[in-house]
């Protein structure tokens, strides 16, 4: 019966302790007064725009970004600073005190970003929080693809190096399932009591159901178990997508070998559009994620995404070669892919 009455805005408390037990195995003590539990971790994001953004706010950004991240802040239209990036992240070296003057929060996926698949190297994370801490700047860290590393090894999480100045946000979807719409944040507890404020007003709490549900799966050690499948698997899809690049596209178009995650981010030659390609692909049955969306300021058109996850084998190479013939077509000169 408890499942099916109101609860707590802050979440289940077994929940909230089972998520404070996990996350200080990564070496931080966290406790269960840290831990909110959200529909999902995007609504993570729309709870850190309605408490820490104003019109005009500046907010830090990498480039380029999570576009769920990027439309959730912007419904509070802060000023976006897009942190200089590289092929490993951000460029921590970069950022200089005018940029960090002010901002509300600077906003990262440290690893396997969404879109770009890369990891930011254990230098640089002591690096950005060291930054971060001496500006006064909240970092915000999403983390919804951590416990899919494919090879090498795990890498700190940035709450683990600085508890009282990350805000954390986790999700079950990317392990378990991604339609129980339910994650959590964790936060210094003066930060997290106004989170707490806000999510009340929009849902009073996360579903008693899904709580349960999930802490019921996961109190006895199934992630323990279950993850490594998961990993394995991704991981096969991921090499089964970089071997059919290889076959089949074009020598001048550029990608990642990306760790871990969910994608592969495709460079295509400057000039070439990716939204005319989608146009052309969709045609065929093929579809992937223009870059430009992702990107703050300065879209990148010659940009796009490439999910490996849920796709067969066999369609995931039908359809790397049918992008293949297309880009080989307006690189030829027979299709019209100009930005």
């Amino acid at each position: 019966q408890a499942a099916l009455q109101y609860g707590p805005t802050e979440g289940f408390a077994p929940l909230r302790e089972w998520v404070a037990a996990r996350l200080s195995r990564d070496g931080a003590t966290i406790r269960p007064g840290q831990v909110l539990i959200t529909t999902g971790s995007q609504q993570g994001l729309d709870l850190l725009g309605k408490v820490f953004i104003d019109e005009g706010s500046k907010v830090l950004v990498e480039t380029p970004s999570y576009l769920g991240a990027l439309q959730a802040f912007s419904l509070f239209q802060p000023t976006f600073s897009a942190m200089r990036s590289d092929a490993q992240g951000i460029v921590v070296e970069a950022l200089d005190d005018a940029q960090l003057d002010g901002a509300r929060f600077m906003y990262c996926l440290p690893n396997f970003q969404n879109p770009t698949g890369r990891r930011l190297p254990l230098e640089r994370r002591r690096a950005l929080v060291e930054k971060a801490a001496r500006a006064g700047v909240l970092l915000v860290e999403d983390d919804p693809y951590g416990e899919l590393c494919y090879s090498g090894e795990a890498l700190p999480s940035l709450l683990s190096m600085n508890p009282e100045g990350v805000v954390y946000l986790g999700s079950f979807s990317k392990v378990l399932a991604p339609g129980l719409r339910l994650g959590y944040v964790v936060a210094p507890e003066a930060v997290l009591g106004k989170l707490i404020q806000a999510k009340q007003a929009a849902d009073l709490h996360t579903p008693s159901f899904s709580q349960r549900i999930v802490h019921e799966t996961v109190q006895d050690g199934f992630l323990d178990d279950h993850i490594p499948g998961i990993r394995a698997l991704y991981a096969r899809q991921c090499e089964l997508m970089l071997q059919a690049l290889e076959r089949h596209f074009p020598a001048q178009v550029g990608w990642n070998r990306p760790e871990g995650g969910m994608f592969v981010w495709v460079t295509l030659p400057p000039g070439m559009d990716s939204g005319a390609l989608l146009a052309r692909a969709i045609e065929r049955n093929v579809a992937f994620v223009p870059g430009a969306p992702f990107f703050a300021t300065d879209p990148q058109s010659n940009t796009l995404r490439l999910s490996f996850v849920t796709v067969p084998g066999e369609r995931i190479d039908r359809g790397i070669q049918v992008l293949g013939e297309l880009l080989a077509q307006a690189l030829a000169g027979h299709a019209g892919l100009a930005a």
